[in-house]
């Protein structure tokens, strides 16, 4: 497992353990720099349109289309490093 990969995966466990929830629009950020660092640009149908949350996810995951994986999960990181500070 390289070392970005490795760190990726740290910072997702340790999202998991901030003392405080973080905020709408900083959650959308996680989930969608999350999903197109893991499995790359968004796929699959949008959700049904009373899916508010699944297509806010979705569309901020789209978002990110064409961000190379490797990018996404140093932005990941650093986002996460920045709500633990």
């Amino acid at each position: 497992m390289n070392d970005l990969r490795h760190a990726f995966e740290q910072a997702a466990e340790a999202v998991k353990r901030l003392d405080y929830r973080p905020d709408n629009d900083t959650l959308l950020k996680l989930y969608a720099l999350y999903k197109q660092g893991s499995e790359g640009d968004a796929h699959g149908d949008q959700p049904g349109f009373f899916d508010f949350v699944g297509t806010a996810k979705h569309e901020a995951w789209a978002q990110l289309r064409g961000l190379p994986q490797d990018e996404a999960m140093r932005r990941y990181i650093a986002l996460v490093d920045q709500l633990q500070a």
